[in-house]
């Protein structure tokens, strides 16, 4: 778990998702709002990808694999 808290990839991910929550409260509705939200999804996705791929990683060389 700690290796996704610390994570700088998580960390902005996380902060991009709550402008988008402010945002999408306070600005207005328009074509923006859906590819804000897509935006943070695939943020978030791919910072969750890139701990678990290193965290693989640095097992196999722990292991010598």
């Amino acid at each position: 778990m700690r290796k996704f808290i610390f994570n700088g990839a998580i960390i902005s991910a996380v902060i991009g998702l709550w402008t988008t929550i402010q945002s999408t409260k306070q600005g207005p509705r328009d074509w923006r709002v859906p590819l804000m939200w897509i935006s943070a999804a695939l943020s978030i996705v791919i910072a969750v990808g890139t701990v678990l791929e290193e965290s693989k990683e640095a097992d196999e060389r722990e292991n010598g694999h």
